[in-house]
């Protein structure tokens, strides 16, 4: 039985994998929330990073466990938490919308795929970015300081107040351009999957055995492999915008970084290319495994509701359990 003639436990296919894409987004941050805050300050830092990646990342989520306790660790998840769960919500609803109405005009191919995923993340980007700049706040930020954010709706009214709309959405252009990130990955993962799928369903048509929604799904290492691989090509692409983005949404150095051309400028005199790459390797520590909780938790929610809703349709037209 194929995905599209199965049918959706939510009124509408796409809110299934808007459902999926939030739980993804909340286990996502949970398990990786510590490394997020770690990436982001290092991403804002002016200071060169030296020493053993492994080693730094170590020692300094230790400094900031002794001076602020496991809270200190946590601090920020609110937005956090808000920002990647309404991020892959919207992303997977968005896309899965555009993916069905693109998929009755032929066969989805790499080139729409991106499309329709550079589309969704635009959108996503756009509603989310106020959630970005309290969380960079709050990331870089300690909690004592008299400008620092007691929680998400803290931020988002003082930013409001005092900077207006323009402030809620500082760094969107950036963002805007952040969006190859996540179509580049998409489009990498929906491949390797649908090749996935396909060797799947010839080894079950060569042994004569029937494809029902049980075996809808991929093994677990299967999307692990996917996600953890499509990641890492976006990733070597698109890097450097991330760098140039916290720097200009951190309200504590707008006097050195105040727009787009002087931060990118800047930070070239400054550190060269390797300045674009700064939190690098933090932020592959942090973002492979983030990856691969958030697209194996996405996978397994949309294949637990496709099953709830294929169930519940055989109990209402036949009564079997």
């Amino acid at each position: 039985m194929s995905k599209e003639s199965q049918p959706s436990f939510f009124p509408s296919a796409a809110l299934d994998h808007a459902v999926a894409g939030i739980g993804a987004g909340v286990a996502a941050v949970f398990c990786m929330h510590p490394l997020d805050l770690l990436k982001t300050k290092l991403q804002t830092s002016t200071t060169p990073g030296k020493g053993n990646v492994f080693k730094h990342i170590g020692l300094s989520l230790r400094e900031i466990y002794v001076k602020d306790g496991v809270k200190g660790l946590y601090r920020g998840v609110g937005p956090n938490v808000a920002g990647n769960a309404s991020s892959w919500g919207l992303y997977f609803l968005f896309y899965n919308i555009l993916k069905k109405r693109g998929s009755e005009g032929g066969e989805l191919t790499s080139g729409r795929t991106l499309l329709y995923a550079a589309e969704a993340s635009a959108a996503t980007a756009i509603l989310t970015n106020p959630i970005w700049v309290v969380k960079v706040r709050m990331f870089t930020t300690h909690p004592k300081d008299p400008i620092a954010y007691r929680n998400s709706w803290h931020g988002l009214s003082t930013i409001y107040r005092t900077e207006g709309v323009r402030g809620l959405y500082r760094g969107t252009l950036l963002a805007l351009v952040g969006v190859s990130n996540g179509a580049l990955q998409f489009m990498a993962y929906e491949r390797i999957k649908m090749m996935a799928f396909k060797q799947k369903r010839g080894s079950f048509e060569k042994a004569g055995k029937p494809w029902t929604t049980e075996d809808d799904k991929l093994a677990n290492t299967t999307y692990i492999m996917a996600s953890g691989a499509s990641k890492i090509f976006a990733l070597a692409i698109t890097y450097p915008y991330q760098v140039v983005r916290a720097r200009i949404q951190n309200n504590a150095t707008v006097h050195l970084y105040p727009n787009i051309p002087t931060c990118i400028t800047r930070t070239y005199s400054e550190a060269g290319v390797r300045g674009f790459y700064r939190g690098l390797g933090t932020n592959l520590v942090r973002v492979l495994p983030g990856t691969c909780v958030t697209f194996v938790v996405y996978e397994n929610i949309a294949w637990l509701l496709r099953r709830a809703a294929v169930k519940r349709e055989r109990i209402e037209y036949t009564g079997e359990d």
